[in-house]
């Protein structure tokens, strides 16, 4: 195996709002190879520190560790029929061998949520289990890491040669669909599925991503495998305990033509308890996803397939989301 499949990046300069510098033009370049070559690479000098980081890890784990009654309430109404909420919430584990728990922008409010009647856009009352503190922790936590995909999408417009400021078209809080997802690993007794092309026992099946780009905390004890568009082969993600993981999904594919393609990736299947915390960076449900958005300079034809509808196709095989 090649150590350096995963190519680290410290993007510390693009986070820094400078997208000009040479030294900014180096790390949108290094980040252009790793999607091109790749669709995985780490980030170090991202901005969200070590703090942020624990923090939003026990809010995770206290939530998980909680009653059953207690998650069920923020449960869809396909496991919990007191509730209204469909996409948005927790899914126990008898579902893919994995707890989640799917959050959206936390700016969404009933009001704002009643007034789209969107099927994505969901006010979900976390206040029904989850303390105000720790709510607090979630909110800044998305903010920041709302801003961390918009800074990644950025440097891709600005390897088309267009104006950074473009990216609020396709991204607007309350509208957008990304989501900070919880995914607890509890002491699994069997694997979720035997890969086919290999027989390795697997956590979490081998899949492609919905959106622009998925931003993970991956803990310590690791499982995260990416596959080799070359040789197919597979090959661990390490751990950096100063980096996230970033991976390009199905929406830069399209947007991009096929140029960054999304990466199957996997989880290895472990018997030991463990948490990671994707963050689906996605555009508007409204957005209109026309291929020529970022190649075109300016505005672009108000014409293309509208995000929600390429999310509803895509979450079609994740078993999660048949609800």
């Amino acid at each position: 195996m090649t150590k350096n499949l995963i190519p680290t990046i410290n993007i510390s300069s693009i986070v820094n709002k400078d997208f000009d510098s040479n030294k900014s033009i180096n790390t949108i370049n290094k980040i252009k190879k790793a999607c091109i070559n790749i669709g995985f690479f780490q980030i170090t000098g991202h901005g969200i520190n070590k703090k942020n980081i624990k923090n939003i890890c026990n809010v995770g784990n206290n939530f998980f560790n909680s009653s059953e009654n207690n998650k069920k309430k923020l449960a869809p109404k396909k496991w919990n029929n007191k509730n209204k909420n469909v996409y948005r919430g927790y899914f126990p584990n008898n579902v893919n061998g994995k707890e989640g728990l799917d959050i959206g922008d936390l700016k969404v409010t009933k009001n704002y949520a009643n007034t789209k009647k969107n099927q994505y856009i969901e006010y979900l009352n976390l206040n029904k289990s989850i303390d105000k503190k720790s709510i607090k922790i979630l909110s800044d936590y998305f903010d920041k890491i709302f801003i961390l995909g918009e800074t990644l999408f950025k440097s891709i417009i600005k390897l088309y040669n267009n104006d950074t400021n473009k990216s609020k078209v396709a991204f607007s809080r309350r509208k957008t669909l990304s989501t900070l997802r919880f995914n607890y690993y509890p002491n699994q007794t069997k694997p979720v599925e035997i890969s086919k092309q290999d027989g390795v026992a697997l956590g979490c099946e081998t899949h492609v991503d919905s959106g622009i780009f998925t931003i993970l905390y991956q803990d310590k004890k690791g499982g995260l495998q990416v596959q080799n568009r070359k040789n197919k082969k597979w090959y661990n993600v390490p751990f950096n305990k100063h980096a996230l993981v970033v991976n390009t999904g199905r929406a830069l594919e399209y947007l991009s033509k096929g140029k960054f393609k999304a990466t199957n990736h996997r989880v290895l299947w472990n018997k030991t308890k463990r948490m990671s915390i994707p963050f689906f960076f996605e555009p508007s449900y409204d957005f209109k996803m026309d291929k020529s958005f970022l190649a075109s300079p300016g505005r672009t034809k108000n014409n293309g397939l509208i995000y929600e509808k390429f999310l509803n196709s895509s979450l079609k095989k994740f078993i999660e989301y048949h609800r």
